[in-house]
């Protein structure tokens, strides 16, 4: 299980250096604990071409679900031991082999190009290797598990960016995060604060109003 830059398309060349330079601290306050401790697990960050330009890939969760339930997420999960090294290319395989479990994606048609560094979801306790891809070859994606996921979508990175798309989303308990608001679905957590971090780095953020505010459901 290899990472390649070759043959990427331009446009993703600002992510490439993005991936290559940012720093944990650069991402997020949550950083996995220095003891070791979480479990180890991975997201596919999927990058394909649209009929709109690049997009991502996500996916919504079922309303049904323990953790993160009704939330869209980047495909991706918890490590298998067939996964292998939790500190080498074990997230790697685990992304593409959940991205494929979740949406039905043929990993073959991916091209794995970087990987950006640890994180940590202390509300369920995920230490989560961010693993980027190109969709080279797109297959057909939709919902595998009703009982896990709710559908599966692509968004187009214009639709990210947009000024009128974005958001801070304001839990119950306080604390505020970026949000999208794209494909009739509210981004928020995790996955939003990773996509807002890529956006910025990559030099594809437009000024947008920071005080514009959503409330998120209690139960979220």
């Amino acid at each position: 299980m290899t990472l390649t830059k070759a043959g990427l398309p331009g446009w993703l060349e600002p992510v490439v250096q993005a991936v290559e330079t940012v720093k944990p601290v650069q991402l997020s306050r949550f950083l996995p604990p220095e003891d070791g401790a979480g479990r180890q697990s991975a997201v596919l960050i999927l990058f394909g071409e649209g009929e709109r330009g690049p997009e991502l890939l996500l996916m919504e969760r079922a309303s049904s679900l323990r953790s993160h339930a009704g939330q869209p997420s980047f495909p991706g999960g918890a490590l298998d031991p067939e996964d292998g090294d939790p500190h080498g290319d074990g997230p790697l395989r685990a992304a593409l082999r959940e991205a494929e479990e979740e949406t039905g994606l043929d990993p073959a048609g991916v091209q794995l190009f970087g990987v950006l560094p640890k994180l940590y979801i202390p509300v369920s306790g995920f230490v989560v290797t961010p693993v980027l891809g190109w969709w080279r070859v797109p297959s057909p994606v939709g919902v595998v598990d009703p009982n896990e996921t709710a559908r599966v979508f692509t968004v187009p990175v214009a639709d990210l960016t947009d000024p009128g798309n974005r958001a801070m989303a304001v839990h119950p308990s306080g604390h505020s995060g970026p949000a999208f608001l794209v494909q009739s679905a509210l981004v928020w957590g995790f996955t939003a604060g990773l996509i807002d971090r890529l956006l910025h780095f990559a030099g594809w953020e437009r000024p947008w109003d920071r005080d514009k505010q959503v409330p998120l459901d209690w139960r979220s």
